[in-house]
């Protein structure tokens, strides 16, 4: 049930990559009382997860109160890490998986979960090129980004 005094506001993201590793970008559109704002980056040298986790991150960066959210995403790793508790696990474990192998990307799963304690955030998995005008156009955002900012 949403709080009448938080904000909504609808994100959805992506994140790609030409390599894994290798130059990627990601995208993110945000909807606030039907206005959008797009974002989007990128890095030389990264992992699609990382683009896919940079994206929500920096789209929570851009909100400037504490809102509800309903982000959108078509990743698994994201939502699934968020969603099934697998992230406070590997956090109470000093950031060890269950089978006491390093979890990865640390530095941006601090960030996130320091955002969660910001917004009351709905995590949301879709299916990725299925048809989502908000998927693609996230989709279409990182790969640009990349495209136009890595390679030759």
């Amino acid at each position: 049930m949403r709080g009448d005094s938080m904000k909504h506001v609808e994100i959805y993201t992506d994140g790609a990559c030409s390599g894994n590793p290798g130059p990627g970008g990601w995208g993110a559109v945000l909807i606030y009382n039907g206005r959008k704002k797009e974002l989007c980056g990128g890095e030389k040298e990264t992992t699609n997860n990382r683009m896919e986790m940079t994206a929500v991150i920096e789209a929570l960066k851009k909100l400037k109160e504490p809102c509800e959210v309903t982000l959108t995403t078509d990743s698994k790793y994201v939502c699934d890490s968020i969603n099934k508790g697998w992230v406070y696990s590997w956090q109470k474990k000093g950031w060890k998986k269950a089978d006491k192998s390093p979890a990865l990307n640390v530095d941006l799963w601090k960030q996130l979960l320091n955002l969660l304690e910001i917004h009351r955030v709905e995590f949301v998995w879709i299916k990725g090129h299925d048809g989502n005008m908000y998927n693609e156009r996230c989709d279409k955002l990182a790969v640009n980004y990349y495209k136009q900012n890595f390679t030759e």
